[in-house]
């Protein structure tokens, strides 16, 4: 049996450097964010910078704190952290306060906390308790069933509360769940709804259709690679195709082109099922449930979009695919954020000499927009930089994990980095306009306390469960 070795020793200090480097840069980004010439002291109390620097000194607490505890308590305890968070996440809908049309906060005196930070790395203790238990298998459907219900609990909560961004980051989920077994086929549906989703928005019926035509006849074509079945299906189609335009055409009943798109596919799909049964030819069967699966859920995306959705996203999704344009409205945040970044240049105006940020024209900009005061001030070789630091943590954070003895501390060592991608990934988006605006911070660098404390638990359990790990023997 080995014995317990010195924590400190063990400790990753390469991950806590990267860690310490970027909250000290957020701090003194977000003073220069906020600078206020009546308050200059990075210390003022007053200031969003002053206030920061308490959160970052409880940060550290909780950072020692977490490393101190055995790692054991983690694992005995997961299941109860991600209990007590979803009975916050459900109190704060009757209890908390509204903040920009989001009821996420508990105000308590002059703090506030949001229990949806803390419900990423709980959400992540729970799901590596979950796959690390005995006897796991991800193929199972009471597995899956599980997991499903693990990410979509605190999911669901928060959506009530009208933070759809921050329910958003519990899809990274499915990356920890192929790491430890779970079929491609999940990620390719995921990856075709999102696509799918997008093009309903930004073409007509028609083309879509045609589209989802192509693509299943060259995914056929490709599984069973034979040329002549393929020109037997696209000449089945066209066939079809010209009969039906020439039935509305001559007898005229006054069908849409649409109409006759949808009559020709569907008599060709039923020929096909046909073909497939009698030639017990399988791929067959496949691509029509393929075409049929996202003919269905293109058809769900309005609903989606209209009746999920709430205005504001609508309207920023528009902005982003160019929809629409309204650069003084629902685009205003993108476009000065932009403007800000643009400007730095290579190397920036210089520390507190960013006038985008001086006169305020990026709205949220210590927040979910402190990336454009990096850009305006630091330049190009600052946003580098910032970027460069973040995916050398990344990139460490996946070597810890694949380097773990227990499967409990590898789940979670994966969950960590998924969920600093997201943020990571979707905050820069957001500031230089390929994403929608969904109200999420970078880690570390954005103003507030429970988002730099949950990242904190985050981090630190996993590198308490790193330290530990040659106490495991299975």
């Amino acid at each position: 049996m080995i014995s317990r070795n010195n924590i400190w020793y063990n400790l990753d200090w390469i991950t806590v450097f990267l860690y310490l480097i970027l909250v000290m840069m957020g701090w003194l980004n977000i003073y220069a964010a906020v600078y206020n010439e009546d308050h200059q002291s990075i210390m003022d109390m007053t200031q969003r910078y002053g206030k920061q620097l308490v959160w970052i000194l409880m940060a550290v607490f909780i950072a020692i704190t977490v490393l101190i505890i055995d790692s054991k308590f983690y694992v005995a305890f997961a299941y109860v952290f991600y209990g007590i968070v979803i009975l916050l996440l459900v109190a704060v809908l009757f209890f908390g306060k509204e903040v920009n049309g989001a009821r996420a906060w508990f105000e308590i005196g002059g703090f506030a906390l949001q229990p949806a930070e803390l419900g990423k790395f709980v959400t992540n203790l729970a799901v590596a308790k979950y796959i690390s238990q005995y006897n796991f298998k991800m193929h199972r459907f009471k597995s899956l069933a599980v997991l499903g219900m693990l990410i979509g609990v605190p999911a669901l909560l928060i959506i009530a509360q009208n933070d759809t961004g921050s329910a958003l980051v519990y899809a990274v989920f499915i990356l920890v769940f192929y790491r430890e077994g779970l079929s491609g086929v999940f990620l390719f549906w995921g990856f075709a709804a999102a696509v799918l989703f997008v093009l309903t928005l930004i073409w007509n019926e028609i083309r879509l259709v045609a589209f989802l035509i192509v693509v299943s006849i060259a995914a056929y074509g490709f599984v069973r690679q034979r040329m002549k079945e393929v020109i037997k299906m696209v000449a089945v189609f066209v066939s079809l195709l010209a009969v039906i335009y020439l039935i509305n055409y001559t007898i005229r009943p006054g069908w849409s082109r649409a109409m006759v798109l949808y009559i020709s596919t569907g008599a060709s799909l039923l020929i096909f099922i046909i073909y497939g049964i009698r030639k017990r030819i399988q791929p067959v069967l496949w691509v029509v449930l393929f075409f049929i699966s996202s003919l269905a859920l293109s058809r769900s995306v309005s609903f989606v979009y209209q009746d999920v959705l709430v205005a504001h996203q609508r309207d920023r999704i528009d902005e982003v695919l160019g929809i629409r344009s309204d650069p003084l409205g629902v685009g205003y945040n993108v476009n000065q954020s932009k403007i800000a970044i643009g400007s730095g240049g290579l190397t920036g105006k210089g520390f507190l000499k960013g006038t985008q940020t001086k006169f305020n024209f990026v709205p949220e900009q210590s927040t979910d927009f402190i990336f454009c005061t990096v850009g305006e001030e630091w330049g190009f070789l600052g946003t580098s930089t910032v970027i460069i630091l973040f995916m050398i943590l990344l990139v460490r954070l996946l070597l810890l994990s694949e380097r773990q003895r227990s499967r409990f501390s590898r789940v979670y060592g994966y969950g960590v980095a998924g969920i600093l991608f997201f943020h990571f990934a979707i905050n820069i988006g957001m500031t230089i306009g390929l994403v929608p605006v969904i109200g999420i911070p970078l880690p570390f660098f954005s103003y507030g306390g429970s988002s730099l404390w949950s990242f904190t638990f985050l981090l630190f359990i996993f590198l308490r469960l790193d330290a530990s790990r040659m106490e495991i023997l299975r």
